[in-house]
């Protein structure tokens, strides 16, 4: 009689079973990056198969400190998304070049010395999809998706060549952007993480102010 003890691979939790059955993981290099309205192009492909690496959402709040009798409480102030970090690379016919060189000009007119109207007329939207394997024959479903609103480059790193070395040309951009929501793969639907709807907490809400999860 076979013993199956992959059941046991994972940590006991107070939910009734002893032990859970250990989720798949997503993986890093299952992935990929849509950008829109990028460069006045339509075909915006060449920058999803070109992508080397890509960095997800860092978001931090400003602390406000609200000082008492003896003591002191913080509570959250604004927020900020970090910038994202995107790395091309170049191709033969200089497609990746000639998109974000695109973008660039969208933003401000090197040659004119121009610059851009409103932010509106040359922000993008970018979106950073976890994907399941899947490939050829087999549909390609998308596990968690990151949409970055109001994006526009931030600033743009053509790298350096070299003699002594065998590593492709690439470009790297620091991407500022507005907001950060997670949704479906329909880039609608918000079920999980960033942007689902847990209600606006109020002054009648209930503050928990345990230390930690209570002992069953």
């Amino acid at each position: 009689m076979p013993i199956n003890s992959l059941k046991n691979i994972s940590v006991p939790v107070n939910d009734g079973q002893k032990n859970g059955t250990l989720l798949m993981p997503k993986l890093q290099y299952r992935f990929r990056v849509v950008v829109s309205n990028f460069g006045n192009s339509t075909d915006l492909t060449e920058i999803t198969k070109q992508t080397v690496d890509v960095t997800r959402p860092n978001l931090t709040f400003e602390n406000i400190t609200i000082d008492a009798y003896n003591s002191r409480s913080y509570i959250a102030g604004k927020h900020t998304w970090e910038p994202v970090t995107l790395t091309l690379r170049e191709d033969v016919n200089n497609r990746v070049q000639r998109l974000v060189g695109e973008q660039l000009q969208k933003q401000f007119d090197f040659y004119e010395q121009a610059s851009a109207f409103s932010g509106g007329s040359y922000k993008f939207g970018m979106a950073v999809e976890v994907l399941d394997g899947g490939n050829g024959n087999f549909d390609t479903n998308v596990v968690d998706r990151i949409n970055l609103v109001g994006c526009y480059i931030e600033s743009a790193n053509y790298n350096s060549l070299s003699y002594a070395t065998n590593d492709p040309v690439t470009i790297t951009l620091s991407i500022r952007y507005d907001n950060a929501i997670q949704t479906e793969e329909d880039g609608v639907t918000r079920t999980a993480g960033l942007g689902i709807s847990v209600g606006r907490s109020t002054a009648n809400t209930t503050i928990n102010t345990s230390e930690g999860p209570t002992p069953e």
